[in-house]
């Protein structure tokens, strides 16, 4: 059983909602979410939206970069 399935709360700072997903540290502070310094983040369904949605400009923008 993973720490999800056990009810850990979001790891995003002020937020108390339950987890839904498991995410690398490196991914959530590309993103600019506060998750402090632990070696995954556990975030809710609210803030893993708003991961999408930074990290999917952040690969398009490399995309853009590396295309010729």
């Amino acid at each position: 059983m993973g720490r999800i399935s056990k009810g850990a709360n979001c790891s995003v700072s002020g937020c108390d909602k339950l987890a839904v997903r498991s995410i690398s540290q490196d991914k959530a502070q590309s993103a600019s979410l506060d998750v402090g310094v632990t070696r995954r983040a556990y975030i809710c369904l609210d803030h893993y939206k708003e991961l999408k949605k930074k990290l999917k400009n952040k690969r398009k923008i490399d995309k853009w970069r590396w295309s010729a």
